[in-house]
């Protein structure tokens, strides 16, 4: 059962109410920057910035793009307290973190997304991105595992994407797959027993679920399919009335992207305020899944745009994502309020 704590008055002045957010990924983001004037925002993540995932490919090939798309989290959330850790355990009223916090809370929100493994600072990052293009620049052969848009984009959904590979000379093999433990200087076998030589890889496959430390918690019970938290349609989870999910944690049936965890944001600080402000739930607001579509990236000029009842590909949908990737939309006054 999930209580919500009550706050202490001073005087005659009451205490902002305390807002915790685990994540500090697309939804986590947004959401602390959207409440922190209404509210006490406590940030807990284990990196000290924000990396916009659907940019780290282009910034592999392309260094400077990262100096954009990688922020602090100070440079957005000035007055905001910030936890760099992990989340370890959740109880009533107390976040508990890897380096012994215990965080009380009035509201809690659950960001954490995938797991990614990721250095502790923005620093740290932006030389990685510059030790991938190295190994790059210097690679003849690239091998790329996965097909999927991560896989797709980094290589340069379906048939058109296919169609487009194979004019750039990116050699495809389909209906295979490869164990990496097998990797030995540089030679790998697939599962057909096809043997692929290269230089450097990538993996595209996907990550797992950032919710396993879930499992011990006051919300193990709330965890269905895939370890996904179950969220009612305020985005509240299944049965707690102060604890909330957003972004790719939760059971909603639609596409995980960054867009949909920056919507999800945007729902759940309307509520947020609106419960902070004494507002009755009767009034909280809704969220409709979104419907499939999704835009991958081929190359700085075309892409692959892909609706319910229609696939499109060239310099049109190109246009929509491939030249900025969204970054300065997501940077933008209405997000993180900064220049895009």
């Amino acid at each position: 059962m999930c209580l919500q704590n009550q706050t202490v008055e001073l005087g005659e002045k009451k205490k902002k109410k305390r807002v915790v957010v685990i994540g500090g990924g697309a939804g986590g983001s947004v959401l602390a920057y959207s409440l922190r004037s209404v509210a006490e925002v406590i940030l807990i993540d284990q990196k000290e910035y924000f990396n916009m995932p659907w940019a780290s490919l282009r910034s592999m090939v392309e260094p400077s793009f990262a100096e954009r798309s990688v922020i602090n989290h100070t440079d957005y959330l000035p007055n905001v307290q910030m936890i760099t850790s992990s989340a370890t355990n959740i109880t009533d009223s107390e976040v508990e973190t890897a380096d012994g916090h215990k965080v009380a809370y009035d509201y809690l929100v659950i960001a954490t997304g995938h797991l990614e493994p990721a250095p502790k600072t923005r620093e740290e990052r932006l030389n990685e991105y510059k030790a991938e293009f190295e190994k790059i620049k210097s690679a003849n052969t690239v091998l790329i595992v996965g097909g999927g848009p991560t896989g797709v984009e980094l290589a340069g959904c379906p048939k058109k994407a296919l169609d487009w590979l194979i004019t750039k000379k990116v050699e495809v093999i389909l209906d295979q797959a490869i164990n990496l433990d097998s990797l030995s200087d540089g030679i790998v076998k697939t599962s057909a027993g096809e043997t692929i030589r290269a230089d450097c890889h990538f993996i595209c496959t996907g990550r797992p679920m950032g919710s396993s430390w879930l499992r011990e918690t006051i919300l193990k019970d709330s965890l269905g399919i895939h370890d996904r938290l179950m969220v009612d349609q305020n985005l509240r989870v299944r049965g707690c009335k102060n604890i909330f999910a957003i972004g790719d944690i939760t059971d909603i049936k639609e596409i995980k992207q960054g867009y949909m965890a920056q919507k999800h944001a945007q729902v759940t600080a309307k509520n947020l305020k609106l419960l902070i402000m004494g507002g009755s739930e009767s009034k909280m607001a809704t969220y409709k899944p979104g419907f499939g579509m999704a835009v991958v990236s081929l190359g700085r000029k075309e892409g692959v745009a892909q609706f319910p009842l229609l696939t499109i590909s060239g310099y049109i949908p190109g246009f929509i994502k491939s030249e900025d990737l969204f970054v300065g939309r997501s940077r933008s006054s209405k997000l993180l309020g900064l220049k895009p």
